[in-house]
């Protein structure tokens, strides 16, 4: 059986250096015209395959991109995987999907890995506040990242955000609309910067309609699907129970939905509930919760473009984009039946 031809065959053929011939392969970087045309030909008579990982080690590059993400079954981390698996094809990379479960020691894992296979960066929603250390480990190896959905503190990054402060103020001041003053809101960790912006809304909207902010309104949880909670039961036994929830994103949305149906209380008859993005059309028949809706897509193919950029050597300051929501109105929220004090 013939041997198949490689890149030092071609190298040598042609007259050049193996790197020319990847510069060949890759359409980057200067290669004059003449010998442009002594490289095609050799690997024409060679018939030479380009073979992907002779040539990312002569490169130095592995053209792969990690995207890690808490939860990949959440609509919203799905969408924004595709806008960067497009982003990524256009450009010749492959995307690995790493899924951390908002765990700081699995996300190191995967970090961990990626350093062994040498991607050539790295996109992440930071599973809190921790990862800062995870982030670390990408110096010593020149690796770029960039920061989805959330910042980490002490990190220089390009980040690509949603207005989540913005987005759960609205989102409240629809409520206070509908004439409810006893809001609850669910939220993620708040070792998460998403966390935290979102429920400065929630308390700058209050605040701004004079109502009284309850600290046992405000229970913390984790955006996973995979954990279980009482959250609802506390709520609904206190002296005066909520009649409205903000949700802080749309797991915790459907969570509260469940728990109120056990309890046998209706949506929006006895509660009613806000949430952000889109929920899983597993759990809902049709659109269903008022939410301001990110753009998840955008987030993708903009956090792509920023990485990509890096690893062509754009050296200038972290970046920092900040994206509206759309807050649509649908059949989770009504007027309060019975008006209450602030």
């Amino acid at each position: 059986m013939t041997e198949m031809a490689n890149i030092t065959d071609v190298a040598k053929l042609a007259n050049v250096s193996a790197m020319t011939v990847s510069r060949v392969l890759n359409g980057k970087g200067y290669v004059k015209e003449e010998t442009r045309r002594r490289v095609l030909k050799a690997m024409e008579k060679l018939h030479y395959v380009p073979n992907e990982l002779a040539r990312s080690l002569v490169l130095q590059q592995s053209q792969m991109i990690a995207l890690i993400v808490p939860d990949i079954t959440n609509p919203f981390y799905t969408t924004v995987a595709r806008g960067i698996e497009d982003m990524a094809r256009k450009n010749n990379y492959q995307v690995i999907l790493c899924n951390s479960d908002e765990n700081v020691d699995k996300e190191r894992e995967y970090i961990e890995m990626c350093l062994r296979i040498r991607v050539d960066g790295i996109a992440i929603a930071a599973a809190g506040d921790a990862s800062k250390k995870n982030l670390q480990l990408l110096k010593p190896l020149d690796i770029p990242f960039v920061l989805i959905d959330r910042r980490v503190e002490g990190t220089q990054a390009d980040v690509v955000l949603g207005d989540s402060v913005e987005a759960a103020q609205s989102l409240v001041e629809h409520l206070i609309g509908l004439r409810h003053r006893r809001i609850a809101m669910f939220t993620g960790s708040l070792q998460s910067s998403t966390s935290r912006d979102r429920v400065a809304g929630y308390r700058k909207a209050l605040e701004k309609h004079g109502i009284l902010y309850r600290e046992e309104y405000v229970k913390e949880n984790t955006y996973t699907r995979n954990s279980e909670n009482s959250d609802i039961q506390d709520l609904m036994t206190l002296p005066e129970p909520p009649t409205a929830i903000l949700a802080a994103n749309n797991i915790l949305a459907v969570k509260a939905f469940q728990q109120l149906k056990k309890l046998q209380l209706q949506v929006p008859g006895d509660v009613s509930i806000v949430g952000f993005d889109e929920v899983d059309p597993m759990n809902v028949a049709e659109p269903f919760f008022t939410s301001a809706i990110q753009p998840a897509y955008t987030f993708g193919t903009l956090s792509m473009q920023f990485l990509l950029e890096r690893i062509e050597g754009n050296d200038s300051s972290p970046r920092t984009i900040v994206l509206k929501l759309e807050m649509v109105i649908r059949n989770s929220t009504q007027t309060v039946k019975v008006p209450q004090d602030n």
